[in-house]
């Protein structure tokens, strides 16, 4: 068993289940560059200050740059037997420089130790998980711009409701997506306080220089109160949770898309190479890769739920249920990378069936039904009672097994004298569209100013990276 950084009061091992049970080195390796990166400003910073001599700290950054470089280049081994990444990267350490590596642990606590790991792996990774969604709107975009002008049956309740621009539909999304980066962005702030120097809980006697350490980190503040630098996960839970809105509306995104390509709608067709068959119906093109999207919402989900509630009743300050925050983040994290890089791509396959939406359109003409009930409204017709007369046609054409269009002038006249010849022209989905006028609407000259302001916003994100 490999030498423990708290060790000295035991005389005996653990038990081998216990041992094992509590062990978290299995996925708390993902922190592996981050505990490096942060040790080697921990060093200099202990160098800088003369906690321990400038020799020293020369020996612990040489070797801990040593062991990063060998984790970048994806050959760092872990020893088995170490307890967490932080006991790994020590062992590691005292393999390349001996009894120095004793110094690193000088003024610090694997408590301060370890939120600032999580932090610096959250700052990196939400930063990546906004560069991903972003490019997941501009994929919607393409789509979007591709297809300016083809109409769709818009649906509340899942039933036929009015005529709309599909890329109005794609443009929702685009827009939830934003509010999803606003709160990635959001949770990354809150990620951005530097926590090292807090110890167990109480702080550290020694003279260490925080801020030094914060700016050589990348970190904007540092944390105000030992206690609560150590003993609370609100980011990781604030992490999750945007991570969670996030997959509601790709769930709900893929959730249209499985139903859109069905031979019930036939409105897309998604490709080949996001589609899976069945082993015995030799017909089947199954768009598992989105059934698994939306499935995957309920992990993500369930990672958010077991940490709010994990943490909940916990006494101040650090307890070691904490240590159950990891996992559920790293998996978050990681699905959610795999998720966005896939919807990127399968986004850009997606063929619109434009004359099957053509077909939809024109068989069912209670679509137009609200057109019909301002068509009246704006003869002076109170809208209540337009809505109760064109409900009252919409039954009578049902009745008599007739389309909207297919009911003789004479016969709406019973139902009101407002009806004229022009009528007719209602019955029109370029024109129905074309009518709205309310800014945000599917009127296609507002959303083709929407097109052109995302497709500035999105430019301009691409620009600001390739800057950064």
């Amino acid at each position: 068993m490999a030498k423990k950084l708290w060790g000295g009061r035991f005389k005996s091992d653990q038990d081998e289940l216990f041992w094992k049970f509590q062990s978290s080195i299995d996925y708390d390796k993902e922190l592996a560059q981050y505990d490096v990166e942060a040790s080697i400003a921990h060093a200099k910073m202990l160098g800088k200050c003369n906690i321990v001599s400038k020799a020293i700290s020369s020996s612990l950054v040489k070797g801990l740059s040593g062991i990063l470089k060998s984790i970048e280049k994806g050959i760092f081994k872990i020893d088995p037997t170490a307890e967490d990444i932080h006991t790994a990267v020590y062992i590691a350490l005292t393999k390349k420089i001996g009894k120095a590596a004793d110094y690193l642990h000088t003024a610090r606590s694997r408590n301060d130790q370890v939120v600032l790991d999580l932090k610096m792996y959250c700052k990196d990774k939400i930063a990546g998980l906004v560069d991903l969604t972003k490019r997941v709107q501009s994929s919607l975009l393409a789509l979007a711009k591709d297809n300016i002008d083809v109409i769709m049956p818009g649906f509340t309740h899942m039933q036929h409701a009015m005529p709309v621009l599909l890329s109005h539909q794609f443009l929702a999304y685009i827009n939830m997506l934003e509010r999803d980066v606003d709160r990635l962005i959001q949770a990354r702030q809150r990620c951005d306080e530097m926590p090292l120097g807090s110890g167990a809980l109480a702080g550290t006697s020694f003279a260490v220089d925080r801020k030094y350490v914060a700016k050589l980190l990348g970190f904007s503040k540092i944390s105000e109160n030992s206690i609560d630098a150590v003993s609370d996960r609100d980011f990781v839970i604030e992490t999750l949770s945007a991570i969670s809105i996030l997959f509601m509306h790709l769930s709900r995104f893929s959730e249209d898309m499985i139903l859109y390509s069905s031979f019930e709608f036939n409105f897309v067709d998604i490709d080949e190479s996001f589609c899976t068959g069945s082993s015995i119906m030799p017909q089947k093109k199954n768009p598992d890769s989105l059934e698994l999207i939306r499935g995957a919402c309920a992990k993500i989900y369930a990672n958010l739920y077991s940490v709010a509630v994990m943490m909940k009743g916990l006494p101040l300050s650090y307890n070691r249920d904490m240590q159950l925050d990891k996992e559920p983040l790293i998996d978050s994290i990681g699905t959610s990378e795999q998720v966005l890089g896939i919807l990127i791509e399968l986004i850009k396959t997606v063929k619109i069936n434009k004359e099957s939406l053509k077909t939809k359109l024109k068989e069912d003409e209670s679509l137009f039904a609200l057109d019909m009930a301002d068509y009246l409204t704006a003869k002076r017709i109170p809208f209540s009672e337009a809505h109760y007369i064109i409900g009252r046609i919409v039954s009578y054409a049902a009745e008599k097994r007739l389309k909207m269009s297919e009911i003789p002038l004479k016969e709406l006249k019973k139902f009101s004298e407002e009806f004229a010849p022009d009528i007719a022209k209602i019955f029109d989905a370029n024109r129905s569209i074309v009518a709205k006028k309310s800014i945000g609407s599917t009127n296609p000259l507002l959303v083709r100013q929407q097109l052109d302001k995302w497709k500035k916003r999105l430019s301009g994100h691409q620009k600001d990276k390739k800057h950064n």
